[in-house]
This record gives C-alpha cells, sequence and structure tokens, in this order.
C-alpha cells in the first residue's frame, strides 16, 4: 500500500533534482524497461525510440530491457517514480493509487477513433487526470499506447457466453477490483493473478482463461505457443501501455535530450498505433487460421452489454476514482 506522505516525498525529491540542475547534461545512458516479449511490436517500437534517440546525436544512449527483465508491469511504477529506471513501457496498475482504476473503465470507448482522440491525446481529459495522478510519485506519462481491445482468452467456449447468465468459467483478470466486477457481471468467476502466472495457469487448470490481451497478442502470445483455443471478443477495455518516465532522470537531461526523448516516444506512439489498427482484422485471421475460434457478439448483444455495465459497475467506481474524476471522462468523451 502506498501513501500519500509517500507520494509526496517522491514529488518532492524529483522537484528538488529538478531545481539543482543545471542547462546541461553530460551524456547519459537510461535504462528502458518494458513488459512485451521480445518479438512482440511494442518491443520493436521500444528499440525504435533507442535508435531514434541515438541518431538524435544529443549525448543519451537508451538500453532496452523487454519482458518484464527489470520487473513486471506492476513493480515498474515505483521503481520510476524512485529513479531506479528512467524510462518504461507498460500499463499502469491501480496498486499505487486507486484512482488510477480510471484507467481500466469499461466501455469507456466506442472504437479506434475514441483511442486516438481520448487515450493518445496528451491534452485530453483522460491524459491530463493521468498526469495529475501520476505528478505525485514524480512520475511524467510522455505517450500512449493503445493497442486494440483485449478480449478473453479462453480454453473452451463458455457458456452462455453472449448474455450474463452464468459462464461456468473461471478466468484471470488483473489487479483492479473494476475488471473483476465487470467479468462477474457478464457471468464468470474471477481470479486476480499477475501477468507472469498465467501460462501456468492456464496449462494447469488453475483458470480457464484470461481477460489481458488483443487478437495480436494473443496470436503472437498464447496461439503461437498452443495455449487456449476461444477469443471472446466484447470489446469492453483498450488495451493501454503508456511511455512514462522518472521526473529525476527527466530533471537531469538538458532541453535538447528532453525534447529528442520526447519526439523519439511520440513518433513510436504513432506508429504503434498505425500497425496495431492496420494489423488487427489481419491477427484475428492468423488466429482462425491457427485453429482458433473467435465469438464476437452483434451489435444488439454489444450495446446491450455495454449498457448493463456501465449501469452496474460504473457506480461501483465511485468509492475508488471518485465521480469527480468519472464526471470528467464522461464529459470529455460527450
Amino acid at each position: 500500500m502506498r501513501t500519500t506522505t509517500v507520494a509526496k516525498s517522491l514529488a518532492a525529491g524529483a522537484l528538488s533534482v529538478l531545481m539543482s540542475t543545471g542547462a546541461f547534461a553530460e551524456e547519459m545512458t537510461l535504462r528502458f524497461a518494458g513488459v512485451f516479449p521480445i518479438d512482440h511490436q511494442g518491443t520493436k517500437m521500444m528499440e525504435q525510440v533507442a535508435a531514434d534517440i541515438a541518431a538524435a546525436d544529443v549525448g543519451l544512449t537508451v538500453d532496452v530491457f523487454p519482458a518484464n527483465q527489470l520487473g513486471s508491469g506492476e513493480a515498474l511504477f515505483e521503481d520510476v517514480a524512485r529513479g531506479n529506471i528512467d524510462l518504461a513501457a507498460a500499463f499502469i496498475y491501480a496498486d499505487t493509487d486507486p484512482r488510477l482504476e480510471f484507467l481500466s473503465m469499461p466501455f469507456l470507448l466506442g472504437g479506434w477513433d475514441d483511442m486516438d482522440n481520448i487515450m493518445r491525446n496528451m491534452d485530453s481529459e483522460f491524459n491530463t487526470i493521468l498526469q495529475e495522478i501520476t505528478d505525485e510519485y514524480g512520475v511524467h506519462v510522455i505517450a500512449q499506447n493503445p493497442e486494440g481491445f483485449v478480449g478473453i482468452v479462453a480454453t473452451q467456449e463458455p457458456t452462455n457466453w453472449n448474455t450474463f447468465d452464468d459462464k461456468g468459467m473461471n478466468i484471470r483478470v488483473w489487479s483492479s477490483n473494476v475488471v473483476k466486477s465487470m467479468v462477474e457481471n457478464l457471468g464468470f468467476q474471477a481470479t486476480t493473478m499477475a501477468w507472469g502466472d498465467i501460462f501456468p495457469a492456464i496449462q494447469s487448470g488453475i483458470v480457464d482463461g484470461a481477460i489481458c490481451c488483443t487478437k495480436t497478442a494473443t496470436y503472437s502470445i498464447f496461439a503461437k505457443s498452443d495455449v487456449g483455443t476461444h477469443f471472446i471478443e466484447y470489446n469492453s477495455i483498450s488495451e493501454l501501455t503508456s511511455f512514462y518516465a522518472s521526473q529525476r532522470t527527466l530533471a537531469k537531461l538538458n532541453d535538447e535530450q528532453r525534447a529528442a526523448l520526447e519526439a523519439a516516444m511520440t513518433k513510436a506512439s504513432e506508429d504503434f498505433f498505425t500497425y496495431n489498427r492496420e494489423n488487427d482484422a489481419a491477427f484475428g485471421q492468423k488466429l482462425l487460421d491457427s485453429g482458433y475460434t473467435i465469438l464476437s457478439l452483434s451489435a444488439e448483444d454489444q450495446a446491450a452489454m455495454a449498457a448493463h455495465v456501465q449501469e452496474n459497475v460504473w457506480p461501483l467506481m465511485v468509492d475508488s476514482v471518485g465521480q469527480e474524476i468519472i464526471d470528467r471522462l464522461l464529459s470529455d468523451k460527450n
């Protein structure tokens, strides 16, 4: 459990470094931690960031550490906040601060255009709220990487998969009470589990599947490893990783170095979004070709599910996220 005192001390430390740092910075090597598998497009974008910064010739070298080499996504935020790691490409979990549950708000987005206009627009209310919270921990979010909607990877077809009735399945959810409430409202049993535990849990039958991945990631991570048989496409939550940096690290950089870092990450965000948008259907076909079954709701069932979750799950977010944040998100969407 993190406290407000910890948050204030981290932010104060970052501010102190910023005030004591001159305009010039020596050559530096930054550690960039990620959670994507080594051959994932997200890791290629991290490598692109490192290459673009090297090409800028501003005295910065970026060493890339993908595939949880420096820690899981759950742990990276605090390490970046403390300056133990300089940069990260990972989802920001709500373990640090319950208000961050808004990042998992189901059925907030209607499609790819919303991902672009709300999640990728760093001036949106969505990102303004995020930056207000992460500022308290000495973390600066530079760019956002929505990858598409996550679905449920399963080892069998759920009973009543397109209704709200009992599904007869236990699935893994990440550390989010909102997501847990959503899948239980849809009729699943839910078990909270870290990403690193999914494979053995599915293979041993501890869980029957997991809500976790886009079609692209499901093919790359699960289907190619012969894990799972079904992908249930509820289109409720976008997979989102953030490029974020330690404010302690940013304070040590000069203006030219900070500009090169921001430009490289912004470009990688644009390229990654374009790749995922253009290849979503293609990876769906690859899933089918690999033997997977994709279950997709009709437009009527999709609308009914969105309305059901908005009515029954959104109110549960008030205690953790706060009504003000929810109102700001909805006003920005409208």
